[in-house]
């Protein structure tokens, strides 16, 4: 160009364009002004910085609705997977806005965003947990392990109130609805989660919920928790995502998921997700693992629980309850389904990760040292001696290499959508922002994946947990390449808040 300027900043060369809301598949370049795509075609001008695409599909950057890390480590791991945006929203965070002032200070990788917290209001209101310490979501959410009155018993009148006014402020803060994990609190009565849904109707906010029981018998049955899920949908109006499906449900997936498609085909406003794996993950704290009637009713043993930081499985009942009392906040795994061995088991999979309109999500968890504490330092690449579940640096890339590139049971375009726009039209009805997302199309934001149809995979593993996802060549968050050619910048610091909009 004359005078040596340039007329894009960045421009991506000859890749496949895949926007999977236009349907738009082509080879074409794609140019880059600042933090937005500025055009798409063929024969474009030249860029400050040229990206050869040829043999690379070109997507949107993907859009994590379920992201427990929020730190910088979490965000370079899931970059690699592919996702530019990592939203906290199963939990939510309180109080919200003291939560996004940190991660600006800190500065974030990803786009970033969080509901309100639902369960950490109950826990303020109910046992007195103080809100302004800023802590880790495993001590947040450990926190009253030795008095569950905020899991087990039904809120009274005026607690309600305080907690459905805690979280009102977490929405006004700018929360992107309603975090409603019920499983850990699957005491709190009906009257308070209606409450909490008519909140969110409101608002105009979805709900992101965690259903109350996962078991295969009645009383409080998997099959219950999705009735009611779907009566709140009914009789409130409010928007009721579902979080990771597979889990939820465990063996009764088939029968949750026709309840589900019925209720969606009367126009009941209900969406799910769901991660790749057959293994689960929280905190020995939990609420199910003080249940001595747990495994019972999950059809599952004491030994499908492990530790994340030491890989240990436990002896015994007792076992596991002598680490819980002592260290509950400890990570542990729980192999619900054996995916490896069992063909029913992989076919019970498929029915979540395949549901027809349902995001792919990671529920990705805080990365941890050797003895179980959280990682806080900036390590690149991490040492062996960091853990975290495997779909927490392998989620999407895992979805397109068994389900897309292996088995071919979903087309690349219909699997970028469950990645990428169909996670952001949940969450775009709130914040406009998403609108932009999730999409490759001119004036769209410059959220970017180049990747390798071919080669893309997740490397982690239950035995090396901290090996990052390979195959996406560059991942551009906000236009600014954070990955390019396959190496992490370790300096980028691009990602930006995202906020319910009305704040």
């Amino acid at each position: 160009m004359p005078g040596g300027t340039f007329r894009y900043d960045i421009v991506i060369r000859g890749g496949r364009i895949l926007d999977p809301e236009t349907g738009r598949d082509e080879i074409a370049d794609l140019a880059i002004t600042r933090d937005e795509i500025a055009a798409i075609g063929s024969g474009l001008d030249r860029g400050a910085r040229e990206i050869d695409a040829s043999g690379l599909v070109v997507a949107p950057g993907f859009v994590d609705l379920h992201a427990h890390g929020q730190s910088v480590t979490a965000d370079r791991m899931q970059a690699f997977d592919g996702v530019t945006s990592a939203l906290e929203l199963e939990v939510g965070v309180l109080p919200v806005s003291a939560w996004y002032a940190a991660q600006a200070e800190a500065g974030r990788l990803l786009n970033y965003g969080a509901s309100a917290a639902w369960l950490y209001a109950r826990k303020a209101v109910m046992i007195g947990l103080d809100l302004d310490k800023r802590s880790h979501l495993g001590r947040l959410m450990a926190a009253g392990s030795d008095d569950m009155r905020w899991s087990l018993d039904v809120s009274s009148e005026a607690q309600a109130e305080e907690i459905i006014d805690l979280v009102r402020q977490g929405l006004d803060e700018g929360g992107l609805g309603i975090g409603i994990p019920n499983g850990y609190a699957p005491g709190a009565g009906v009257i308070e989660i209606t409450r909490l849904c008519e909140l969110a109707k409101a608002y105009e906010t979805p709900t992101y919920t965690h259903i109350p029981f996962s078991s295969r018998y009645d009383p409080k049955s998997t099959i219950e928790s999705y009735i009611r899920l779907i009566g709140y949908a009914g009789a409130t109006g409010a928007h009721m995502h579902i979080c990771h499906f597979n889990s939820g449900s465990l063996l009764d997936v088939e029968h949750a998921a026709a309840l589900v498609q019925k209720a969606q085909a009367q126009g009941l406003p209900i969406t799910t997700e769901a991660y790749p794996y057959g293994t689960g993950s929280t905190f020995i704290g939990a609420g199910y693992f003080a249940d001595p009637e747990f495994f019972n009713r999950t059809g599952t043993t004491h030994r499908t629980v492990q530790l994340v930081s030491s890989r240990r499985r436990f002896d015994s009942p007792e076992d596991l309850a002598a680490v819980r009392a002592k260290e509950p906040s400890l990570q542990v795994l729980w192999h619900f389904l054996d995916i490896e061995e069992n063909a029913h088991h992989r076919a019970l999979l498929d029915v979540s990760v395949l549901f027809p309109g349902g995001a792919i999500a990671s529920d990705a968890l805080p990365w941890n040292l050797p003895d179980g504490s959280v990682y806080t330092g900036q390590e690149w690449p991490l040492g062996p001696d960091k853990s975290s579940h495997p779909r927490s640096s392998g989620t999407f890339t895992r979805f397109l290499r068994h389900w897309v590139r292996e088995r071919k049971a979903i087309s690349l375009m219909e699997a970028i959508a469950k990645c990428t726009l169909i996670p952001a039209k949940i969450v775009e009805g709130c914040a406009p922002q998403l609108g932009r997302k999730g999409r490759l199309q001119e004036h769209g934001d410059a959220d970017i994946v180049v990747f390798d149809p071919d080669t893309v995979t997740e490397r982690a593993t239950f035995e090396q947990m901290h090996l990052p996802a390979e195959g996406m060549r560059h991942v551009l968050v906000n236009g600014h390449p954070v990955i390019f050619d396959g190496i992490l910048d370790t300096e980028a610091l691009p990602g930006r808040p995202i906020l319910r909009s009305g704040r």
